[in-house]
C-alpha cells in the first residue's frame, strides 16, 4: 500500500511538473485597456523572440473579437478571421501562425464589448507561445 502511494505521488509530481513547463511557454506580448464600443487596438510586440502560436485574454467583462492582423518582422501579414464571444475571463481559440516561428511586429485587432464594463473599459491581454 505504501509503495502505491509513493509511486502515485511521484507520477502526480511529474504530471504536475509537466503541465507547469507547458503553461511557461506562454508569454504576454501585450496588454490593452479597451473602452466600451466597438473600436480597434494595437499592440506592438517587436523584440528578438520568435513564436508559433496566439492566443487572447479577456479579463473584465465579455467581449466580441471580429477579427486581427498579425503583422510580422519581415513586412508579412496574417489575417486571423476569430468571430468570437469570449466570456470574462476566457481565452480565444489558439491561433496557428503560418510557417512555424514567427518574429512578430505589432498585432491590429478589432473589438466590441458585449457585456457591462467596470470603470469603463475591459483589459485584453495576448499571448503568444514559444
Amino acid at each position: 500500500m505504501k509503495s502505491k502511494t509513493l509511486i502515485l505521488a511521484a507520477f502526480m509530481a511529474i504530471l504536475f511538473f509537466s503541465f507547469s513547463l507547458i503553461q511557461n511557454d506562454w508569454r504576454i506580448l501585450g496588454e490593452r485597456s479597451v473602452k466600451f464600443s466597438s473600436d480597434k487596438d494595437v499592440i506592438k510586440v517587436g523584440g528578438n523572440d520568435w513564436y508559433d502560436k496566439l492566443k487572447i485574454k479577456v479579463v473584465d467583462a465579455p467581449l466580441h473579437i471580429g477579427g486581427m492582423e498579425v503583422f510580422f518582422e519581415n513586412g508579412e501579414k496574417q489575417d486571423v478571421n476569430l468571430r468570437q464571444n469570449i466570456r470574462q475571463g476566457g481565452e480565444s481559440r489558439v491561433i496557428d501562425l503560418p510557417e512555424g516561428e514567427r518574429r512578430i511586429d505589432r498585432i491590429e485587432f478589432r473589438y466590441h464589448t458585449t457585456g457591462r464594463l467596470r470603470n469603463g473599459t475591459e483589459n485584453v491581454i495576448v499571448f503568444g507561445r514559444r
